[in-house]
């Protein structure tokens, strides 16, 4: 069936801007099958049904809109951590700054030298998962990135990594318009933990595919702005064997359009996918959650928390599914979205959606959106707390749940300080 026009147009118009990379037979093969995709599907627009809420004109265009730079003043995140630094400055590596892509139990490549192959491992992952996410719900934005994406890290873990792999996106041009595409695979009983943190470039479209094997574990925490001029699409796809672990926090701080897609399969028997987010947006913020959550085994437990702080006109948006398949008894699916208007201007967009095929579940999921508690904020008034510092108390308490995914202590009291100090700067 042919494309609307106006999608079609838009369609085009990326495309010329853009080059399929070269490569050897498997990534070459894989990339124009991700075209086809996209070409197939289009690039969104406000009329499809997961994009109703978020305008996609920025991240659809055929140049990206100038952002400017941004200094935090502030050290970095995850800065006192243990950790392989990998460094990327507007989408390209940058092999000076960052650590020796070497660490024991974990061989680590860019995706430039491994798709240069024509046999490599990356086959079975690389535009697979993507592909599969594809369906029920079209994501072309994440078909473009597999079709285009020259640069990223091709990861695989053949045990219990050391320390994490900490990812450090630079964003030092106005115009930059960066395609980023990494690829994890974790062995079975293999365990891993990945960082990542910055803006990355004026417009940011960034893929993660992972393979998570039978008893396998990955954690993932992450950290995006302070840019707020920044515009980011980001999908994630996941695959979970049998007693595998899947956790994922994300934390946003401004950025006038954010689009953090998740897609999560739960394959093999008692897998945990947990997925979490929290924002704090002021003023030009649009940021957007989308979580889709395919239970496929027996007993198997997902968590969707999410938590949402908005102010001076910020819009917030969760889209969030879970689907049990026929079949996928014992099945564990909890799903909560909040939201904490501190004024009257912002507002809470929320699709929260089960899908139950099997009749032996405990599925939950629930949508909420409000002020602060007013006999909360007198109770600690009363008791001599100032009101601004009252309200901060109130904001990270609201959070917590979702701060709570994090399992490593240390990681979860960062997010913390962050979220601190991104209150302080707004008294």
């Amino acid at each position: 069936m042919a494309l609307p026009e106006i999608k079609q147009s838009v369609t085009e118009a990326r495309l010329a801007e853009l080059s399929l990379p070269d490569g050897g037979a498997w990534a070459t093969d894989a990339r124009k099958s991700a075209l086809s995709r996209v070409q197939t599907m289009g690039l969104p627009g406000r009329r499809d049904e997961y994009w109703k809420y978020t305008d996609p004109t920025r991240l659809t265009a055929a140049v990206a809109k100038p952002a400017s730079l941004f200094d935090p003043q502030e050290s970095p995140v995850f800065g006192e951590v243990d950790r392989l630094k990998v460094v990327f400055v507007d989408g390209v590596f940058d092999a000076e700054a960052s650590d020796a892509l070497a660490m024991e139990n974990v061989e680590i490549e860019r995706l430039a030298d491994a798709s240069a192959m024509d046999i490599h491992w990356a086959k079975d992952v690389y535009g697979v998962l993507e592909a599969r996410g594809q369906d029920p719900v079209e994501r072309p934005l994440a078909a473009l990135n597999t079709a285009f994406a020259s640069d990223g890290l091709v990861i695989r873990v053949t045990g219990k990594a050391p320390k994490p792999i900490s990812f450090i996106y630079l964003h030092r041009e106005e115009v930059s318009d960066a395609i980023l595409h990494h690829v994890v695979k974790v062995e079975a009983g293999a365990e891993l933990t990945i960082l990542e943190n910055g803006p990355a470039a004026a417009r940011f479209n960034k893929c993660m595919e992972i393979e998570i094997a039978d008893g396998g574990a990955l954690h993932h925490v992450r950290a995006q702005g302070r840019d707020h001029e920044r515009q980011a699409v980001t999908a994630m796809f996941a695959r979970l064997g049998a007693e595998s672990v899947f956790k994922s926090f994300t934390l946003t701080v401004n950025g006038v359009l954010t689009r953090n897609e998740m897609v999560v399969e739960l394959t093999g028997d008692e897998g945990v996918a947990h997925v979490a987010g929290a924002c704090m947006g002021d003023g030009d913020f649009h940021h957007d959650d989308t979580v889709f959550v395919t239970h496929d085994a027996l007993n198997c437990e997902s968590r969707q928390v999410f938590k949402k702080v908005l102010r001076n006109g910020a819009t917030g948006v969760f889209q969030g599914k879970i689907l049990v398949k026929e079949g996928a008894q014992k099945t564990d699916g909890y799903q909560i979205s909040q939201s904490l208007l501190l004024d009257d201007d912002s507002q809470f967009l929320a699709k929260p959606e089960l899908e139950i095929y099997a009749d032996d579940v405990a599925c939950s999921h629930g949508s909420t959106s409000g002020a602060i508690d007013e006999e909360g904020l007198f109770y600690l008034r009363s008791r001599g707390v100032p009101e601004d510092v009252a309200t901060d108390l109130m904001v990270i308490a609201f959070i917590a749940e979702a701060i709570d995914e994090i399992e490593d202590e240390t990681l979860a009291e960062e997010i913390v300080d962050r979220i601190s100090n991104w209150l302080n700067r707004r008294h």
